[in-house]
């Protein structure tokens, strides 16, 4: 089995999100993981609502320190933000590393409904993303 590790800032969203879609795209095939340089807590209760749209439950997820990582394997390091490129070690137990930036879901404005407008479009480019390389 295949391992990938994705790394954000603050492992509440986009982190969040990629691991349970790359877990869930993988087919069995994939083990994934996520972390953050500077872990927030917390899920953020709206990246939860949109995955749930999928049928995907990130409730019970925990957001984790990168450094609980950095001895182990894996086939795939992706930084999904900018400053989780710049800020996280390089991961020598990686054959290969990957910057996929997306916008931060956490950082949008107005309702509840208008932020559930980014997390949906943020949601779903991941997806995109991750079925574009799994077909690869």
């Amino acid at each position: 089995m295949k391992r990938v590790l994705v790394l954000c800032t603050g492992n509440s969203c986009r982190s969040q999100m990629a691991e349970e879609l790359w877990e869930n795209l993988g087919a069995g095939e994939w083990q994934a993981e996520s972390a953050g340089s500077n872990p927030s807590g917390y899920v953020h209760p709206l990246a939860i609502e949109a995955m749930k749209e999928l049928d995907i439950d990130l409730s019970e997820n925990t957001s984790k320190h990168l450094k609980q990582f950095t001895d182990q394997q894996f086939d795939l390091v992706v930084t999904v933000c900018d400053n989780a490129k710049e800020s996280c070690p390089v991961f020598t137990g990686a054959t290969q590393t990957l910057h996929w930036p997306f916008d931060d879901p956490a950082d949008a404005t107005g309702s509840d409904e208008e932020k559930m407008k980014m997390f949906r479009r943020v949601r779903d480019e991941i997806k995109t993303k991750i079925q574009n390389y799994l077909n690869n």
